[in-house]
């Protein structure tokens, strides 16, 4: 696949999907129960990512080893350096975002795609961007099935995808070390950043980013200042390898 966004599925299935017994809903009472034990204790109040995760199919998201952890209060390996995070995570990231109908919303670090299924499930419009060729085959047979409108493009994280920019909404799909150069272009002028920020050690801080710039006496933008960062509350997160810090060259 090249690295220009994609919109028609692959013709073979994903493992994630074929593998799976044509009666899955022994997952229907767990699922209910994740939202119950996990999501709703911990302020998520917004009801339509309530909604979202009570009926979105979790155990398709992941491979078939890890199926039995589906809905359990853990982040899930799917491979290539992405992971599933945990249910909670996706909430609390989700509500952070503060997504309003309509809106273009850009997923780094897809995988296969259930958190982009549930921002789509907000009425907003999802491009989900990955780099691994097999997670995007994945991710095309997963949201095929939870939300076909959500387009895919597959190419280099660090280059976020320009083809549908601007963004109200960047999210990361994962833990980052800093906000990638990418996003001053393509995140629209008053859009916003959402994710994990790391620093140091497993423990990162939720994080919603918005332009910083520099006014003019009658109020309009001006030069683009950085970030306005606000951080809010502290999980363990995985980073998203492909997006840390090139190490500077020390003599």
């Amino acid at each position: 696949m090249s690295q220009t966004q994609s919109q028609t599925a692959e013709s073979s299935r994903s493992p994630l999907i074929a593998s799976l017994p044509s009666d899955h809903s022994e997952f229907s009472e767990i699922r209910q129960r994740m939202v119950d034990d996990q999501v709703r204790p911990l302020e998520v109040n917004d009801p339509r990512i309530i909604t979202a995760m009570r009926n979105l199919p979790r155990e398709l998201a992941v491979p078939p080893a890890e199926r039995g952890f589906a809905y359990a209060d853990r982040t899930l390996p799917l491979g290539n350096g992405r992971y599933l995070l945990q249910p909670m995570l996706t909430a609390r990231i989700v509500q952070t975002a503060r997504i309003a109908a309509g809106e273009r919303v850009l997923i780094v670090a897809a995988g296969t795609g259930y958190l982009a299924s549930v921002v789509a499930s907000l009425n907003a419009h999802v491009v989900a961007l990955e780099s691994e060729a097999e997670l995007v085959r994945q991710g095309h047979a997963y949201t095929d099935v939870t939300a076909p409108g959500i387009i895919w493009h597959q190419g280099p994280l660090a280059e976020g995808a320009p083809e549908n920019a601007p963004y109200d909404i960047i999210i990361f799909d994962g833990a980052i070390r800093e906000i990638p150069s990418f996003c001053v272009t393509q995140l629209a002028a008053d859009g916003r950043i959402v994710g994990m920020m790391g620093k140091s050690g497993d423990i990162c801080s939720a994080f919603l980013a918005e332009p910083d710039r520099a006014g003019t006496a009658n109020g309009a933008a001006g030069t683009f200042e950085g970030w306005a960062t606000r951080l809010s509350f502290d999980a363990p997160a995985p980073l998203i390898q492909e997006l840390l810090p090139i190490p500077a060259f020390a003599f």
